[in-house]
């Protein structure tokens, strides 16, 4: 349709010469008063292309060929001019009552409605010299209202090789934020999280506070957060403690092109509090960083590379403080 309404304009600029012929005979006769100026009416076939062209729906359509018949029929600019504004109010009064429905289709929505994100699995077997087996698996999910958002992340990383489990690490994670404007929100943050080769068998975080969009476009999302937490660890080889934290969070993603997408996710705690339960021990600071590129393969299917980095200031005895891990993995986007 669109190619459609665009010839039709062409048309419309093909007739303009006859319409400069008229203007030479007009210049020939006696100069016109303001009194004589009247707007002539628009020939039939130009109002016809103008309404074929609001009848297809593009509205990119509609501007070319309005401008088109501007050009073309210069003295019914009056009743182009009308039509145009009459199409614009219309076009607005469309988009409000779709921006009402929209908004009120998200405050009557369920709790299980309007959720997004992706799930994502990987995983590698080898046999011969050594028999190893490994695996990984993700799922976010995202739901936005008008003034919530709510975030939730599992994911799971599990390797085995020659009988003896070399890694087994799990991480739950829910986060709502509250926008207060289009820039500044607040978070909350509940997280879980099990590495066994780093020492600890369950590790339990929650936070609160403020964050700000630094880049909202359509290619580039940049946001950071940060505020006090309160974290308990509970060890491998027995004890626990507990601490009173700090966090700092940075999320970045840049859309590269449409099937190219590069992220950025981290979150740093460092423990500044005083030992409490069991363990005696120095403050710890904790980071978790990912970096990854996504590319489309085909419709809501990518791949997906990524290394990430975990680094523990003071780990228990015979853990090291820096684990690293690089993955590939297949995503569904839903």
């Amino acid at each position: 349709m669109r190619n459609v309404t665009l010839c039709a304009a062409a048309m419309l600029l093909w007739t303009a010469p006859a319409a400069a012929q008229d203007e030479a005979v007009a210049e020939a006769a006696p100069a016109a008063g303001p009194e004589d100026l009247q707007d002539e009416s628009l020939p039939d076939a130009a109002r016809a292309m103008i309404d074929a062209a609001i009848a297809g729906g593009d509205a990119d359509a509609v501007e070319a060929v309005v401008a088109a018949a501007r050009t073309a029929f210069p003295e019914g600019s009056g009743q182009i001019d009308t039509i145009w504004q009459s199409y614009r109010a219309e076009q607005a009064e469309v988009a409000a009552v779709q921006a009402a429905a929209e908004v009120e289709a998200i405050r009557n929505a369920g709790l299980f409605d309007n959720w997004s994100g992706q799930g994502q699995i990987g995983g590698f077997q080898s046999s011969g010299n050594s028999d190893e087996f490994g695996v990984t698996a993700a799922l976010e999910a995202k739901r936005e209202g008008i003034d919530w958002e709510h975030r939730l992340r599992l994911s799971g990383d599990f390797r085995r090789t020659d009988g003896v489990t070399s890694r087994e690490q799990i991480l739950a994670r829910y986060e709502p934020r509250f926008q207060i404007n289009d820039r500044l929100f607040s978070y909350g943050l509940i997280q879980f999280d099990r590495n066994v080769q780093q020492g600890f068998s369950a590790r339990y975080a929650a936070s609160g506070g403020l964050g700000y969009r630094l880049v909202d476009t359509d290619t580039m999302d940049l946001s950071i957060k940060a505020g006090p937490a309160y974290r308990v660890t509970e060890f491998v080889e027995g004890g626990s403690s507990s601490r009173i934290a700090g966090l700092l969070g940075v999320d970045f993603d840049w859309r590269l092109t449409d099937s190219i997408k590069l992220t950025q996710d981290a979150n740093s705690t460092v423990e500044t509090g005083g030992e409490a339960l069991l363990i005696v021990d120095g403050s710890n600071t904790s980071l978790n960083a990912v970096t990854g590129i996504e590319a489309t393969l085909i419709g809501s299917l990518r791949a997906r590379a990524s290394w990430s980095i975990e680094y523990d200031s003071n780990p228990p005895a015979g853990s090291v403080s820096t684990d690293t891990i690089t993955r590939f993995t297949l995503i569904y986007g839903f």
